[in-house]
């Protein structure tokens, strides 16, 4: 299988709608889980993982069982599955609303007598529509959505890769509803400064120093797939330190830089792989040492 194969074409202007949606029906699943797994630092109790079929919420606790929801992309499935051996799904396609995705849930939910009690409104996307009225994000291409889970399953396995790379605290790689981003984070073990914040997203996100490194699918900013770092907090002169490969640029992200990879510009490349490597190092690289992170000790030496 070729690179290309591996790294398919997909820019944000092929999918807007779709992903519109499915943005969507992952926040309402997302929510789910945030309302009923137990906290952890820095909300990695509330993020979603890559599986070899779609995305998926992991294992959650409710009223003495388990629970898990799929999405499946390969036959574009939401499936609900119990640790009592029941096995629930509805099927994806174009023209199912969220309200619609919401309702379906909500009624497998009860049935399997699951608690489901969540904000039922969008987190920080372009319309605040409740989830249960919302008929205007409706679109739903499975080819595009199989094309960007196929790049999320390439890139889950690269960050796995590199994360492995280091000693310290290191999150596990998985996703963020919010954005709708990939993401795997290194902490230095120091607190981070005082934030000027009542947020508490940012409060629990931020309390400790950071290098994060993740891949988004583009949003109005940047209006195509990135992979992207950035150091918290961020040392002066950052933006000066030399990236990898040639193509990875600094840029200004609310008055912090940020390290910034196309997606198209590795692509079509001999090694994509190596290349994503080589700009997640790099902007570590770039972080650690002005930070002031004790570098050689956190390097795990290859066998």
């Amino acid at each position: 299988m070729s690179d290309q194969t591996l790294f398919p074409e997909l820019p944000l202007s092929e999918w807007t709608k779709t992903k519109e949606t499915l943005h969507r029906y992952l926040q309402i699943v997302g929510k789910l889980r945030l309302s009923l797994m137990p906290k952890d630092n820095h909300w990695w109790h509330i993020t979603l993982y890559v599986t070899s079929r779609g995305i998926a919420t992991g294992s959650i606790p409710n009223r003495g069982f388990t629970f898990e929801i799929l999405f499946d992309f390969i036959d574009h499935e939401l499936n609900v599955y119990t640790s009592k051996g029941e096995r629930h799904f509805f099927k994806m396609k174009d023209g199912l609303s969220v309200a619609e995705f919401y309702k379906k849930l909500a009624a497998i939910l009860e049935e399997l007598n699951i608690d489901f009690n969540i904000r039922a409104e969008p987190y920080d996307l372009s319309d605040n529509i409740p989830f249960d009225q919302c008929t205007m994000h409706h679109s739903y291409d499975k080819e595009a959505v199989h094309k960007a889970w196929k790049i999320l399953v390439q890139v889950d396995m690269v960050l796995k890769e590199f994360s492995g790379k280091s000693y310290s605290k290191t999150c596990p790689v998985h996703i963020y509803w919010h954005h709708l981003d990939l993401v795997v984070t290194r902490f230095s073990g120091k607190k981070g400064p005082k934030l000027e914040t009542t947020s508490q997203v940012e409060l629990e996100a931020y309390s400790h120093e950071v290098i994060s490194f993740g891949f988004w699918f583009g949003d109005d900013n940047i209006k195509e797939p990135a992979f992207y770092s950035y150091t918290y907090p961020s040392p002066e002169n950052i933006d000066k330190e030399p990236l990898q490969p040639q193509s990875a640029k600094w840029i200004d992200a609310n008055g912090s830089p940020m390290a910034v990879l196309l997606y198209e510009d590795i692509r079509t490349t001999k090694n994509p792989k190596r290349q994503i490597l080589e700009f997640l190092e790099s902007s570590y690289q770039a972080g650690a040492k002005l930070a002031g992170w004790d570098i050689d000790s956190l390097k795990v030496n290859p066998k």
